[in-house]
C-alpha cells in the first residue's frame, strides 16, 4: 500500500518530514518511545548518534514484526534532552536515518526536553505505522 504525502498548494517541499500523510487502510501500529539501548534494555554509548541510529532501528524492528516496513511509518515524534548535541550532529543523523529508513520521510515532530526516564537516554521516538490490511502478525 502506497500512503499518500499531501502537500498543500503553494507550500514549499519539507526537507526530511512530511506536512501530512494520507493511508488509504490499515491496522493501526502504535509504537511507545524507543530509546537507544538493545533488546536487553542496555546502552551501548551515552551520545546522540549511535543512540538515535538505535531508537530508529528499535522502530523499524517493531513495525517488520507486525509485518510492515519503513515505509508504512505514518508519524514520529522525537523528544530530545540535549538541542546542541542535535543541531551539531544533524548531518551525521541525516546519514543514519538514510541507511535505516531510506528516503521515507513520515510527519515528525521534534520536542526538546529537560530529562527522559530511561538514562543515559538524550533521545526517544514513538512513531505510529499503518500496515495494510492482511499482512503480519
Amino acid at each position: 500500500m502506497a500512503h499518500q504525502h499531501i502537500l498543500p498548494e503553494g507550500w514549499p517541499v519539507p526537507k526530511g518530514y512530511a506536512n501530512g500523510i494520507l493511508a488509504d487502510r490499515g491496522r493501526l501500529l502504535f509504537i511507545a518511545g524507543q530509546v537507544g539501548w538493545d533488546e536487553n534494555e542496555e546502552f551501548s554509548s551515552p551520545d546522540i548518534v549511535p543512540q538515535f541510529e538505535r531508537a530508529l532501528k528499535n522502530i523499524l524492528t517493531i513495525v517488520s514484526a507486525a509485518g510492515g516496513s519503513a515505509s508504512d511509518i505514518c508519524r514520529m515524534t522525537c523528544y530530545c534532552k540535549d538541542r546542541n548535541a542535535y543541531l551539531t550532529a544533524r548531518k551525521e543523523l541525516g546519514a543514519i536515518w538514510k541507511s535505516v529508513l531510506g528516503r521515507h520521510y513520515p510527519c515528525m515532530s521534534m520536542i526538546f526536553v529537560s530529562d527522559l526516564l530511561d538514562h543515559p537516554a538524550l533521545i526517544e521516538i514513538e512513531a505510529t505505522a499503518v500496515i495494510p490490511s492482511g499482512q503480519g502478525a
